[in-house]
């Protein structure tokens, strides 16, 4: 089953009934998930002692404080302008080759190599669904937020896991003790559990903390790309681990949400388990995900 979409100018309507079923979805292979990442730990172990997680640690206490309803607010004011440039989706990927995340504990090498680990182990198990091949590489392209050219911001308002604002924040967040020092925390407007939102709002309604995921959604958006819903959603949502991996914030979902979130939990196992210090061959798959972007994409984006 594969989701195609040939016309650039399908409608609302028209995506949702081109929307892929999770539920009727048979993998090829079963991924093996490996035991320990590139550094002898366990994956997302935060606890570990190492001077990598000693970065880690130090990079969320600044986001959890930093990260505020203003702050998002402002973030999302500037960047939906889409004006800082233009340029063909491969042409970001390579730009991602300067880019190495401060917050991942599993990996750190640059981020070029993390799309095509994990958009290669996707390919693998799930041949038909090109869309999700495309996703995947894609989905942590808004990591370019870090370089001078697109703002550069300081990592904490680009990577990591993210969280709604305008709420109670979540003590299933990482490293939740610096959110006390977040202005928001003690907030009355902010500091209950819905806040500003109302239950079954969807999760369209809801601001989550600034960064890549947001963004790269907004240009996707914007610029036009015929990938399903559910590859959207995977772009805007794969960082939100307080809900797909704690079943935290879920009172906002909606059932549209509730469908989607199937595949991200799909798409998320290779996002976490593909990393790797085995390094794909560029030149060897650029071809393939050319021939996607060309399908799914406008040669140019605004960004």
């Amino acid at each position: 089953m594969t989701a195609t979409v040939a016309n650039p100018n399908v409608t609302h309507v028209e995506r949702d009934k081109l929307q892929p079923d999770a539920n009727r979805l048979v993998s090829s292979e079963q991924f093996a998930v490996p035991e320990n990442n590139a550094f002898g730990n366990s994956f997302r172990n935060y606890e570990e002692e190492s001077e990598r997680n000693s970065k880690v640690e130090n990079f969320y206490k600044n986001s959890h404080i930093n990260q505020t309803y203003d702050f998002v607010m402002k973030m999302r004011e500037g960047y939906t302008k889409l004006n800082r440039a233009e340029m063909g989706i491969w042409e970001c990927c390579e730009l991602l080759n300067e880019v190495v995340d401060d917050s991942d504990p599993d990996l750190d090498e640059p981020q070029i190599q993390h799309l095509l680990q994990s958009a290669e182990a996707i390919r693998k198990d799930y041949p038909n669904e090109d869309w999700l091949h495309l996703t995947a590489l894609i989905h942590d392209l808004g990591k370019i937020l870090i370089l001078q050219k697109f703002g550069g911001l300081p990592q904490w308002a680009v990577v990591g896991d993210t969280f709604p604002v305008g709420c109670r924040f979540d003590e299933s967040n990482i490293h939740y003790k610096y959110f006390k020092d977040n202005p928001d925390f003690n907030n009355p407007k902010y500091n209950s559990k819905s806040g500003i939102y109302k239950e079954g709002c969807g999760l369209d309604n809801v601001n989550m903390s600034w960064g890549h995921d947001d963004y790269m959604y907004m240009v996707a958006k914007e610029n036009g790309t015929t990938l399903p819903d559910a590859g959207l959603f995977i772009i805007r949502y794969h960082s939100f681990y307080p809900l797909h991996q704690h079943g935290a914030y879920a009172q906002f979902m909606n059932e549209e949400d509730k469908a989607n979130m199937k595949w991200l939990h799909i798409f998320n196992k290779y996002d976490l388990y593909s990393k790797s210090k085995v390094r794909v061959d560029t030149e060897n798959v650029k071809p393939y995900y050319e021939s996607l972007i060309k399908k799914y994409f406008p040669e140019k984006l605004k960004w």
